[in-house]
């Protein structure tokens, strides 16, 4: 048992109808990144949760040892006393403090009721060169992007004397960049000792830094690989997460786009804080009906702004230029008018912007189309119910019910309820901003066939994303953003992840 820093054995954990666990087991040695891989659903999270005292010793069947000892946890606090910490997808940062009281929140000591605030900045500069994030101390979190935001989560857990750190979907939100320094921090706390379980899709980074991968499917563990020796590769890890072989990962594209449905016409935004920065200069593209158009770029590229913009003006302090829907130029000026010409727009952040995650399944897929589901100002129950479960089975959501919390859906599940939301509206012109971000490989097939069949239906596609292959394997026709300008366009033929970047570095 010594060479092995976390055991668990026959977990079972239950929700409200549904078995999250089923008597899964797991071996983590000692110093090793191990990473968990699955689709969506699959457990992961909620096998971290236990692990790591979210859910209390009593809510769950089934036997956890830490560094030898069977665990009795009913908080985080107990399991970080004991070494053991977690990094949760959404950061759990306090915005408005300073890096170095975010560091030590809830474990700063006082000498006769006074805190040592110099002590603490000295201490949290020592942290910060461990991660290698070079800002000071005493800057407010919220200044910063989430690649460092990140960075200051991994110190504050060095801070409590960690010796193995959970890192749950830790590059999703990153660039290229940033997940690359991440990767080559993780790699350096495992030559320091430390142990790390890494929660990922991302297969590639999984291989890259992994020694160890363990599969989960609905709930049971599947399969566990040591990558060199097994020669473990993406295929096989798709093949155990989802149950089958994936054989094409993106549908075959046969409609033809017909007329121009959208036309953009020297588009500029400006900054909503900084009114003479233009966050987008000047641009101009225009969409076909039955098209799927992406939008590549890197991270601040402007895509969103201007997707956003063009949707009722939901960013910037002010937009000029022109947009012609069928021809005939149209305001839109707020959402509303926005909708009522025909364009539906499902956020990159449906958390926060894209879903309520209080309201249940039902509510949130309705709730942008009351006025179509309501008789003289009524919403009729019976007629929002039957557009929820049509849904529901048209796009395979995996619920009990449609009165089920959102937020304990899937993030596979819960982008489909957002699609759903957009798709009720029946908007002409479907603008999706990165629209698999965070989800597993499997729920990205049926995403990706779900857009397929929209565009054959004669539905256009604008599809913002920030993986490559993604708009190679999907889009007709691809525009490249940088500094707010579209730098160039690309036919499916042509388009290559080499060009793509070439167009986007172009000065």
């Amino acid at each position: 048992m010594d060479e092995y820093i976390l055991e668990i054995e026959n977990l079972t954990k239950d929700f409200p109808g549904v078995r999250a666990l089923d008597r899964v087991s797991l071996r983590v040695r000692k110093g090793e990144i191990h990473s968990l891989c699955g689709e969506n659903g699959a457990g992961k999270s909620t096998l971290m949760s236990v692990i790591s005292g979210v859910y209390p010793k009593g809510s769950y069947e089934g036997k956890v040892y830490f560094k030898g000892k069977e665990t009795h946890y009913h908080s985080v606090k107990d399991s970080e006393k004991e070494g053991l910490a977690i990094i949760h997808q959404e950061l759990a940062l306090s915005p408005y403090l300073t890096i170095y009281e975010n560091i030590f929140l809830g474990h700063m000591k006082t000498s006769l009721g006074v805190i040592n605030w110099d002590y603490y900045i000295r201490e949290s500069q020592k942290y910060l060169n461990q991660v290698g994030l070079k800002e000071n101390p005493a800057t407010i979190v919220s200044k910063m992007g989430v690649g460092k935001q990140q960075l200051v989560e991994i110190a504050r857990a060095l801070s409590k004397k960690v010796e193995l750190l959970i890192l749950d979907e830790p590059t999703s939100s990153l660039n290229d960049d940033e997940s690359e320094k991440l990767l080559k921090l993780i790699l350096e706390l495992k030559q320091q000792g430390i142990t790390c379980i890494m929660i990922s899709h991302k297969l590639n980074e999984v291989l890259e830094i992994a020694d160890t991968v363990t599969v989960l499917r609905d709930g049971k563990s599947i399969s566990t690989y040591d990558v060199k020796k097994d020669k473990l590769t993406e295929a096989i890890l798709i093949r155990d997460m989802v149950g089958r072989d994936l054989t094409t990962r993106f549908p075959e594209r046969k409609n033809k786009p017909a007329e121009v449905i959208l036309e953009v016409k020297n588009w500029t935004v400006y900054h909503p804080d900084y009114h003479t920065i233009k966050v987008v200069d000047n641009a101009s593209f225009y969409a076909r009906r039955g098209e799927i158009v992406a939008f590549c770029g890197p991270m601040g590229a402007g895509r969103t702004e201007l997707m956003m913009s063009i949707y009722g003006r939901s960013y910037g302090s002010r937009a000029e230029g022109e947009i012609y829907v069928e021809g005939k130029q149209i305001d839109t000026s707020d959402t509303r008018k926005a909708i009522e010409a025909g364009i539906g727009y499902v956020s990159e952040d449906r958390k926060n912007l894209g879903l309520i995650l209080i309201q249940d399944v039902k509510s949130n897929i309705s709730i942008s189309s009351l006025t179509k589901l309501s008789r003289a100002g009524i919403v009729n129950s019976s007629l929002e119910i039957t557009e929820a479960e049509r849904f529901k089975k048209e796009l395979r959501i995996k619920t009990p019910s449609i009165n089920q919390l959102t937020r304990n859906l899937s993030g596979g599940n819960q982008q489909k309820v957002a699609l759903s939301r957009c798709m009720l509206s029946n908007p002409e012109i479907f603008i999706v901003d990165e629209p698999t971000r965070g989800i597993d490989v499997g729920a990205k097939s049926e995403i990706y066939h779900i857009l397929n069949d929209m565009a054959a239906n004669g539905k256009t596609i604008i599809m913002v994303t920030s993986e490559l292959p993604e708009a190679i394997g999907m889009a007709d026709r691809i525009y490249v953003m940088n500094e707010g300008r579209i730098k160039g366009e690309l036919t499916r033929d042509e388009a290559t992840q080499e060009k793509i970047m070439h167009i986007a570095l172009l000065n």
